[in-house]
């Protein structure tokens, strides 16, 4: 392609806007650790998250130490020596440190869609629900497999069909598996608020963990895309998006652990305020209508079943989901005189 991006000038591009995005999310790993680990006691430490958490900053910082690696070699220390100069040097997928930065791309990535499919599990208790989330997850550890055995080959350029196959594969079935795990775990959220929209006092606490899982999918989703359609017309943009992704991975994971526990911990005095509904001070209550007409009230009787607000911090964040939400229905009951 004659309009396409040259691979030095990508290499520089990518580099630096990956160098900022990491940045970002080493700031927003700062803040994952705090909300994770302030004010609690090593026992109710998550650790999962924790090191979920660790592990992703630690493989993208790995892959940048390659990606600047990468770039003195190209531009520095083999610029005169290698054959074809820079530009040939960053097409070249046999490179040592090219296959090492894709390399930690895989299994990050595969980390990624894992953690959703956890999350998702978590909301839903249901191994039925995650079944074909599962499946798909094996595909994206395949064909990511894949992918790198045939670059390990060395033989063709990155467009060449037999390597293409493979790197399309890898990024579709990706974006299908985060896709349709977040379209999942938000649907069930949406729907654990719809049911209990009815018996609410306070303004929901459960639609901005909604809004950020969607902002999440859709961010991480929205460089799969371009990933995969700058691959598909075989231009050079694609390592730009490439080396992009994997710290938006890091950012997309943190943002909804950061927000998560906010939000919980901003309704922890409510919940606890709330906590002596249907004691007897409400049997002093009165309810007016439309028309001023006043019912008196023996008292309200509240069950809740399935379905549970807590406000202990020693749990996990999305363990605010967890208590067995296989009915979620909330049954409520005014008794009159």
């Amino acid at each position: 392609m004659g309009a396409d991006i040259r691979t030095d000038t990508g290499a520089i591009m990518s580099t630096m806007l990956e160098g900022i995005l990491y940045g970002f999310s080493l700031l927003m790993f700062c803040g994952t650790v705090w909300v994770l680990v302030f004010g609690r006691s090593m026992a109710k430490i998550n650790k999962l998250m924790l090191s979920v958490a660790i592990l992703l900053l630690l493989l993208s910082t790995t892959q940048i130490i390659f990606d600047i690696i990468r770039l003195e070699e190209g531009l520095v220390l083999q610029r005169d020596t290698f054959p074809g100069g820079p530009q040939a040097f960053f097409a070249d997928v046999a490179q040592l440190t090219f296959m090492s930065r894709n390399s930690i791309f895989v299994i990050q990535t595969t980390l990624g869609d894992a953690v959703v499919i956890y999350r998702c599990y978590v909301v839903w208790q249901s191994v039925r629900i995650i079944l074909i989330p599962c499946i798909m997850w094996c595909s994206v550890a395949a064909t990511g497999i894949g992918s790198m055995y045939a670059l390990s080959q060395g033989s063709a350029a990155v467009f060449a069909p037999f390597i293409s196959r493979w790197i399309k594969s890898f990024y579709a079935t990706s974006l299908s598996t985060n896709l349709l795990s977040t379209l999942l775990l938000a649907y069930r959220i949406w729907s654990i608020d719809r049911q209990t929209l009815s018996v609410r006092v306070t303004k929901s606490h459960l639609r901005p963990i909604l809004s950020v899982v969607i902002d999440s999918g859709l961010l991480y989703s929205f460089t799969l895309v371009a990933a995969l359609v700058c691959f598909t017309l075989e231009s050079h943009g694609q390592n730009i998006i490439l080396n992009m992704i994997s710290p938006i991975i890091s950012i997309a994971f943190f943002m909804v652990i950061i927000r998560v526990e906010i939000s919980q911990n901003r309704n922890n005095t409510r919940f606890e305020d709330q906590s002596t509904l249907g004691g007897g001070n409400m049997g002093n209550h009165r309810r007016t209508s439309s028309n001023d007409s006043v019912y008196p009230m023996n008292g309200i009787k509240v069950h809740i079943s399935k379905i549970t607000e807590t406000s202990n911090r020693s749990l996990d964040s999305w363990d605010a989901f967890k208590p067995k939400l296989a009915s979620d229905v909330v049954h409520m009951r005014e008794e009159y005189p």
